[in-house]
């Protein structure tokens, strides 16, 4: 974990179909081992939805622990497809029949169940949590705007790895990437070149940061041709 807004695995891919189909797919080997994945770096946004439904952490957290120890169970992965449309979608629509349909059967089991408990990180959980607007917020807008962020995170974690020979570039031109950090002559003083070689050098970095966005969206999405509106759906969540 590196913040609070960063539980979980930090290499996590955001949905590639494949994983999905192999985490719903019984008889695969790697079947548990895809849907680990999947939980991994979609329970933040799961646990916030939880929690803004309930009310309190210990709720929300069984709740959790509950819905991904019996995704495969009740093979409710398995009905995710690429064609029916956007996974994020899926994803919400299967905590919300979970929450409709489990909730008086999974409150009234003791923590832990006896089932296999997952290693999430819920203090970290609970200090995003608590960095959002009391109640200003409904469950569904909580859960898209920590999904966003979580995208926008493993964004940033590829554009990080292919800068892993240049960490010092990539640390000082990060800042630009948003139009914001220092000014670009500052930023030439400290890495030892032009202004006009770190503004081409900025401009290459929000290039390659628009296509690997679109690129991490486009594995979530039905079609190309969605790509654009769950862009600025996203968008519109972190807004």
């Amino acid at each position: 974990m590196t913040d609070a807004r960063q539980p979980g695995d930090a290499q996590f891919r955001t949905t590639r179909w494949s994983l999905v189909q192999a985490a719903g797919d019984l008889e695969r080997r790697d079947s548990h081992e895809a849907l680990s994945e999947l939980c991994r770096g979609y329970w933040l946004p799961v646990y916030a939805y939880f929690r803004r439904r309930v009310g309190n952490a210990i709720d929300a957290q069984d709740l959790t622990q509950d819905f991904f120890t019996r995704l495969l169970d009740k093979d409710y992965i398995a009905d995710a497809r690429q064609e029916k449309g956007r996974f994020r979608t899926f994803f919400l629509t299967a905590a919300q029949r979970f929450m409709r349909n489990e909730w008086a059967k999974a409150n009234a089991i003791k923590r832990g169940g006896g089932k296999t408990v997952l290693s999430l990180d819920f203090d970290a959980g609970e200090s995003f949590y608590a960095m959002e607007p009391a109640d200003t917020d409904t469950p569904e807008l909580l859960f898209e705007r920590q999904w966003a962020i979580k995208l926008l995170e493993v964004v940033h974690e590829r554009l990080r790895q292919e800068y892993a020979t240049k960490l010092k570039l990539y640390e000082q031109l990060k800042p630009l990437l948003v139009g914001s950090g220092p000014g670009y002559r500052d930023v030439a003083k400290r890495l030892g070149m032009t202004e006009g070689a770190v503004k081409t050098a900025v401009y290459r970095m929000r290039t390659r940061y628009a296509q690997l966005l679109r690129s991490e969206i486009g594995e979530t999405v039905r079609s190309p041709d969605d790509v654009d509106d769950e862009v600025a759906h996203l968008f519109d969540a972190l807004s």
